[in-house]
């Protein structure tokens, strides 16, 4: 098993001149040479630290559904609550759980029962929404079901960069950035990283997602993640201006790496390392981002698979599509941020455009990935960043209602990559509530992922402020083994 270094980061990218000359150093030289510690060498970071153990991923293609996505539409069967509808929920299930401001103010939670026809798939028999996910059910072996995973953010902004890093507060590494830190790159000419951001064909309640999600935070930032744009130029500034032929691009980014060259000897700041190696990166993805986001290349056996949208750059099949060629050519994390899941009012009218949106190329891109042999090392996940309420948020009718944040209970899946298919794991009570067997912490969730990708998440660490950081935090995480497979 491989050690984590003893020297921090950032000192590692520093010539020993540099390590002398800081003045913040000198006090600690003697101390740090009567350790034995190794002469700190100018030299290329990968940035790859190596598994712990051997991985059963080797790569991640994450699917966000923004906004938080109603367990009890889609995978959380609540039968008994045909009989309750429209009857106050209890207070004994609430017990004084905090609300958002949305519903607070409420004078009534009148239950509102799914509408939605449910049936068991597969043979594991899991219970979930046949009517509107009828291709997805089809691979419900395949597929680990997760439905008690809990969070302490009820607003998006926290709980996304919670799901995303492991704390409500920004500024911290999501996993994609870790995963690039510990993996490294499996190609030279594409990031290890990438986010696509998926259009939904209803857009009426959309939620802001910007970049600090896929940053690195203290990581180097080489790990942040790239965007790749739905239209035009996959990467801004990817293509050379008008009149600049590639030969002169090159030198020019040449000059500009001797530059910065000069001020990482004069300076030592390990960013600088960072800007160097992505001028060097986006002059080799020229020529490799427009073969990748060609599809051309693709049999139409893959269109039949994937559905007409997957020829509509920004569809969410479109995304699925460039994800699996992402995975294909070596990119280690695809993040997939799909919109439009805030189901505050009119679900009876929003949810079946969200699923007819998902379900297909979700049953696609697991197919693909069998078909050509990258499912079993490559982590599939699908989940929002909490769940939904039972009560409805508004107005009630058997035929539509609204439903609020709920971050006590809510329903992910992963498949392949290790976790273990057709499992059903926790469960919530009659309302979808709370949960009364398994309770699933995104830590837990974290520490299993991880531990998927080879790491063991307390080890897995990197020295910030004088602090060993990890995804995990300093509470208490565990690896779920029932989830693996």
């Amino acid at each position: 098993m491989s050690k984590q270094p003893i020297v921090p980061q950032d000192l590692q990218q520093q010539t020993r001149r540099q390590f002398i000359a800081s003045g913040k150093h000198l006090l600690g030289g003697a101390a740090l040479a009567s350790l034995g510690l190794p002469n700190v060498a100018l030299a290329a970071n990968s940035g790859a630290v190596q598994p712990h153990f051997a991985p059963k991923a080797k790569r991640v293609i994450y699917l966000h559904m923004v906004g938080g996505p109603s367990q009890m539409d889609l995978f959380d069967h609540k039968p008994v609550m045909k009989g309750w509808f429209d009857k106050d929920l209890p207070e004994s299930i609430r017990n004084g759980q905090r609300l958002t401001t949305m519903t607070s103010g409420q004078t009534r939670f009148p239950i509102a029962p799914t509408k939605y026809k449910f049936g068991a798939a597969g043979e594991c028999g899991m219970m979930m929404n046949t009517e509107l996910l009828p291709n997805l059910a089809k691979k419900a072996d395949e597929i680990c079901w997760m439905r008690s995973l809990h969070t302490e953010a009820i607003n998006h902004e926290p709980a996304i960069t919670a799901m995303q890093t492991g704390n409500q507060i920004t500024g911290r590494p999501c996993l994609g950035a870790w995963t690039s830190y510990g993996l490294g790159s499996m190609n030279e000419n594409l990031p290890a990283f990438v986010v696509l951001v998926a259009i939904p064909k209803n857009r009426e309640q959309e939620q802001a997602i910007s970049s600090r999600l896929w940053s690195a935070g203290y990581l180097p930032g080489r790990h942040s993640g790239v965007s790749f744009r739905s239209s035009s130029d996959p990467i801004l500034f990817i293509n050379n201006p008008p009149g600049v032929p590639s030969a002169i691009r090159g030198r020019s980014i040449e000059g500009i790496n001797a530059l910065n060259k000069i001020n990482f000897e004069a300076i030592g700041d390990p960013e600088t390392q960072t800007r160097i190696q992505q001028y060097e990166m986006a002059f080799r993805m020229q020529a490799s981002v427009p073969e990748m986001t060609d599809l051309s290349s693709e049999s139409q056996h893959t269109f039949d698979l994937y559905g007409d949208d997957a020829k509509k750059p920004g569809s969410f099949a479109n995304t699925a599509l460039m994800a699996r060629r992402l995975a294909e050519r070596g990119v280690r994390f695809v993040q997939v941020y799909h919109n439009n899941w805030d189901h505050h009012a009119n679900v009876s009218g929003r949810m079946p455009g969200q699923c007819k949106d998902v379900d297909r190329p979700c049953y696609a891109l697991l197919e693909d990935l069998k078909q050509r042999g990258m499912l079993d090392d490559t982590l599939v996940i699908w989940g929002g960043e909490f769940g939904r309420t039972i009560y409805s948020q508004g107005g009630l009718t058997k035929e539509n209602y609204g439903r609020d944040h709920h971050p006590r209970c809510f329903s992910m899946w992963m498949a392949g990559g290790g976790s273990k298919g057709g499992a059903i794991y926790g469960e919530t009570d009659d309302f979808s509530y709370n949960i009364v067997k398994d309770p699933l912490h995104i830590r837990d969730f974290h520490a299993t992922v991880l531990h998927l990708l080879g790491f063991d998440h307390q080890r897995f660490t990197y020295k910030h402020q004088g602090l060993d950081q990890r995804l995990t935090g300093v509470e208490a995480a565990h690896i779920v083994e029932d989830l693996l497979a």
